[in-house]
């Protein structure tokens, strides 16, 4: 038995293989080499729906600009109680006005909804009105639109279409197994999204990238890189953006997202200097974490970049899980429908080791 349900295999899918000692993400059939910077996150979305939905149009994104402007009407909602929450409780209180379902329709509404619900949020943090979506646009490239008011670049789209690909399904994790154990009971879509939320806000999980934008804020130059990570060591704490619970190697999707951080090098977003700043925290990171657990591989995860990939596209660190939500939700509401379609209501046994009552003599 294993308290973490390490090597239980809990489920067939066909939606994604995570290789932790090669380092390989394998999604539906195709590597996340091939996948990220080349994929509209629109045909993944098609990709990880089919078999699961029918009728499925060849192309999702015209489909997909109508859900983001029918879920649009739910922004009313967002009242200065819901502006008190971080903007990842907001985003899933407004999710949850969504109806329960298990059809195409409903699957786009909530594909929809981390991205309309999250530029609203952020702008209403701001003191601004929310920006209506435009149906013609590729869903990444709304997205930024719909936070900053304008068209984004080219290059901005296409470095936040291959962020939602890249986090879009990734195995068995905490968010994607809470999203079959509800979507098991025949709640529906939106309940098991809701849920895939709920484990995804967690620090151990969705909630760590913004951390890694505070570590490197801390530690302010590549000089003073070593001094801080061997002190937060000391003190016990985790680093984030390090180590990863099933990659014994470095994480894949690291690598896709800094190459995708690269090509906006030159843009406004980033901060100058800022790529070779990391850099040089990371490998000070790397070795440290060597010479402190010379046992235990710990390697760059996939955290470490989005950070700095999403701080490039301007999202504020208090949102960085609402993004992370918006290109999860297409493997969660996948395997929500996968699972149905085994109809196996999923249902552990645990091993009581608690005290027993005194027996009648």
């Amino acid at each position: 038995m294993s308290d973490g349900l390490e090597d239980v295999v809990a489920a067939n899918t066909v939606m994604s293989e995570v290789d932790g000692q090669r380092g390989v993400l394998i999604i539906r059939g195709r590597s996340l080499d091939e996948l990220a910077g080349a994929t509209r996150f629109e045909d993944l979305v098609r990709t990880l729906f089919d078999g699961f939905f029918d009728p499925l149009p060849a192309d999702l994104a015209p489909a997909l600009g109508a859900a983001r402007a029918e879920v649009f009407s739910e922004v009313a909602a967002l009242d200065p109680g819901l502006l008190d929450l971080t903007p990842v409780e907001a985003m899933r209180a407004l999710t949850a006005r969504l109806p329960d379902g298990d059809d195409l329709a409903t699957a786009l509404r909530l594909i929809a909804a981390p991205a309309v619900f999250t530029a609203a949020v952020v702008r209403a943090h701001q003191g601004l009105a929310p920006v209506a979506p435009d149906p013609a646009l590729g869903h990444a490239a709304d997205a930024l639109r719909m936070i900053s008011g304008q068209v984004p670049a080219q290059a901005q789209a296409g470095a936040l279409d291959t962020y939602l690909v890249t986090v879009s399904d990734h195995g068995l994790n905490a968010s994607t197994f809470a999203a079959r154990v509800i979507a098991s009971t025949r709640a529906g879509l939106t309940s098991a999204v809701l849920g895939g939320i709920s484990a995804l806000k967690g620090p151990l999980h969705g909630g760590a990238p913004g951390p890694v934008i505070e570590m490197l804020d801390e530690i302010g130059a590549p000089a003073n890189a070593r001094s801080w990570i061997e002190q937060a060591l000391a003190r016990g704490d985790r680093l984030m953006g390090f180590g990863h619970r099933v990659y014994r190697v470095r994480d894949p999707r690291a690598d896709a997202l800094k190459a995708a951080v690269r090509r906006l090098d030159d843009g406004s977003n980033v901060r100058p200097g800022r790529i070779a700043f990391a850099e040089a925290v990371e490998a000070a990171a790397l070795a440290i974490l060597k010479e402190h657990k010379p046992n235990r591989p710990l390697d760059t995860n996939v955290e470490f970049y989005t950070a700095l990939l999403l701080e490039a596209l301007d999202f504020p660190p208090s949102a960085f899980t609402c993004v992370f939500a918006m290109g999860r939700v297409a493997g969660w509401i996948a395997h929500a429908r996968e699972q149905v379609a085994g109809g196996r209501l999923i249902r552990p046994q645990s091993v009581y080791v608690g005290p027993t009552p005194l027996q009648a003599a």
